[in-house]
């Protein structure tokens, strides 16, 4: 097991968090940060420059061909390099939930009209699949696609929608065939304006206010079977590919946050001083701490090694779901940690607090920490549809 990276893999994640550092500063992401498209449109060109929304896409569309284990470098060197978890959620949703798919089940021309503009930062991609009524159960889908010779007609909702509000291309999930079950949602592309498509107001969010969220409508839209993605009745397989992405990659995004959040925890125990003495001397501070490093770390190898098999073409279910479980409860506790070091000043100094807003999400989205629980027990044989053991 070698656990370094090569020469020209650390040389990309210095320039990652150089980048993020320069160009990617934005809001601090506290409750009073309001979004602004039009700043929010200036940064996603720049990394778009840079090969941060693309990155995963091969060179002849647009993308840089990275693997899952560099993108996931690329990631986690975006989440240490910029404060604004919001914007590196956004990118890492944008390249691995919306534009994989169009990588992994488009036609030849489908990636040709998309890909190019999605990976250079002209064009912003959301991917529509949850709704008021079908959220952990994302197959009993309200949204229909009822074919009508060469055109499908939408109708339907979604929410919570990442990109939404910026979107210029949504991937869409819909039910062609209601109670269908796994064969029964198809994807499409369907682009922004398209009549019969709006997009409703932008959420107000604990966290990760630096990404734009909204619900998404669909009424009576009108969408080209030619814009179809993958095969009718192979959605779901659209959507399950997507979340291994996503359940890896887009995580790493939380490593280098946390990694950055860590490291300010240990100056600030350095640094102050109380009963005569800096706050990290005292037993119960640096072993708060050391329980945070050991959760980095570990939730840390757990993500690579996922990534290491995605990368390999690997069918495994178990490792994203291990890693996405690790990453994200590890990043919850560690905001918790940070603010309790802290003490009074971390409910008012806002770089800890605004940590913390942005990691209660990750226990929700990509599938909530019990559905992770659920498909693990699933992959390893528990539960209703264990093989019953032979009696001797």
């Amino acid at each position: 097991m070698n656990f370094e990276f090569d020469a020209d893999t650390e040389e990309m994640r210095a320039v990652v968090v150089a980048f993020a550092r320069r160009e990617l500063v934005g809001h601090r992401d506290t409750a009073r940060a309001v979004f602004d498209p039009a700043d929010f449109r200036r940064r996603w060109r720049l990394a778009g420059a840079q090969g941060l929304v693309g990155g995963a896409v091969p060179l002849e569309y647009g993308g840089s061909g990275l693997d899952a284990v560099t993108s996931s470098v690329v990631m986690e060197a975006l989440g240490y390099g910029t404060e604004d978890t919001g914007f590196a959620f956004s990118v890492a949703a944008h390249l691995f939930a919306s534009v994989m798919p169009i990588v992994e089940f488009g036609t030849e021309e489908q990636k040709r009209q998309w890909l190019p503009a999605l990976c250079s930062g002209e064009r912003i991609a959301a991917h529509g699949i949850t709704e008021p009524e079908a959220g952990s159960d994302a197959l009993n889908l309200r949204t229909r696609a009822e074919r009508k010779g060469d055109e499908y007609v939408l109708q339907g909702s979604k929410c919570f929608t990442t990109n939404a509000p910026v979107a210029d291309a949504f991937v869409v999930q819909a039910a062609t065939e209601p109670g269908g079950g796994f064969f029964g949602l198809t994807a499409f592309i369907v682009e922004a304006g398209t009549p019969g498509l709006s997009v409703g107001p932008v959420y107000d969010k604990v966290g990760l206010r630096g990404s734009p969220t909204a619900d998404v409508h669909f009424d009576g839209c009108v969408v080209p079977a030619r814009q179809m993605l993958g095969a009718e009745g192979s959605g779901a397989s659209v959507f399950s590919a997507s979340m291994k992405w996503e359940r890896v990659c887009l995580f790493a995004i939380y490593l280098g946050a946390m990694r950055r959040i860590l490291e300010s925890t240990v100056e600030y125990a350095q640094e102050r001083e109380q009963f005569g003495s800096p706050i990290s001397a005292f037993q119960a501070v640096s072993h708060r701490i050391v329980d945070m490093t050991l959760r980095l770390e570990s939730a840390r190898l757990l993500l690579y090694r996922a990534a290491w098999q995605l990368a390999r073409g690997s069918q495994d279910e178990i490792a994203p779901a291990l890693a996405k479980l690790a990453v994200s409860e590890a990043a919850v506790q560690l905001g918790l940690d940070a603010l309790q070091v802290r003490g009074g000043l971390g409910m008012v100094e806002g770089e800890a607090e605004t940590f913390l807003r942005d990691a209660l999400p990750s226990r929700v989205f990509s599938g909530t920490s019990e559905i992770q629980k659920n498909n693990i027990a699933r992959a390893l044989g528990l539960g209703n549809n264990r093989r019953p053991r032979r009696r001797r």
